[in-house]
């Protein structure tokens, strides 16, 4: 009798940050018939992208691109140029989360999430498809930041160039940003920074009808961030980029950075 047991499928998203590359790494030699994806929403910052083509040739193997046909502009569109918030996630819903459970199909799958043991809080996508089942392997071998920028540094592959002014993997325009990201956008990427500001919204006596950031329109994020820079310049000592990174969780900042996405991956 023909064995009709279906093949299971080991899945792991990559989303251009240290967790996900780290647990790639971590798993490559544990999980050889490891599937990789990256979910490109068309909004990607340059360093992420060539990021992803470094992990492609280290891990050996192609890392599937999702989104081919449909990025950011093509949903923006649909959404009558609504922006995404984060009580409005509808980037995630469509950029993120439906083209990886079409990726996914029927098929029997477990889906690899790089939540570190030093992550409490975070519970990372809940799948709504009972085929597919989630694996924290950081969680369960009590794998921590410090470990993470350990793997990266020990096999050479290093951290994405842009966590030298920004804390996390995500669109350019990501919701999530801190003052200093936003900054950190302008000084490295005015183009981007351009862009975003052309999705803001605003009355015609020039009040905020929607703005990326609660604080107000970028123009007005960015002057307040270098307000804050300038004072804090005297306080702040050289330090190593693994260093920043290791003890970004301790720096203080005056926006309310309480949400993340929950598909993301830093």
């Amino acid at each position: 009798m023909a064995d009709t047991k279906k093949t299971v499928r080991h899945l792991l998203g990559l989303s251009g940050g240290k967790d996900s590359a780290a647990l790639a790494i971590y798993l490559r030699d544990k999980v050889p018939e490891m599937e990789y994806y990256f979910t490109d929403t068309g909004a990607e910052l340059p360093e992420t992208l060539e990021f992803i083509d470094v992990l492609e040739d280290f891990l050996g193997k192609k890392i599937e691109r999702l989104n081919a046909d449909r990025d950011f502009e093509y949903f923006l569109k649909l959404h009558n140029n609504f922006l995404p918030s984060a009580q409005r996630r509808w980037c995630t819903i469509n950029l993120k989360i439906i083209p990886f459970e079409e990726f996914v199909g029927d098929d029997e799958v477990i889906s690899y999430i790089a939540i570190r043991a030093d992550e409490p809080s975070r519970t990372g996508h809940t799948p709504t498809k009972p085929n597919i089942k989630t694996c924290m392997p950081f969680r369960e071998d009590n794998i921590t930041k410090e470990d993470v920028i350990n793997i990266l540094e020990s096999c050479g592959i290093g951290l994405p160039k842009y966590y030298s002014w920004r804390s996390r993997s995500g669109c350019y325009f990501c919701f999530f940003q801190k003052q200093r990201e936003w900054l950190g956008l302008k000084k490295h990427h005015p183009e981007f920074f351009e862009k975003a500001k052309s999705y803001e919204k605003f009355y015609q006596d020039g009040e905020a009808k929607y703005t990326w950031n609660q604080l107000g329109p970028l123009e007005d994020v960015v002057k307040r961030a270098e307000a804050n820079k300038a004072l804090d310049t005297a306080k702040i000592k050289p330090r190593r980029l693994f260093d920043q990174i290791a003890s970004e969780d301790s720096d203080e900042d005056d926006d309310d950075d309480s949400g993340s996405c929950f598909f993301c991956m830093k």
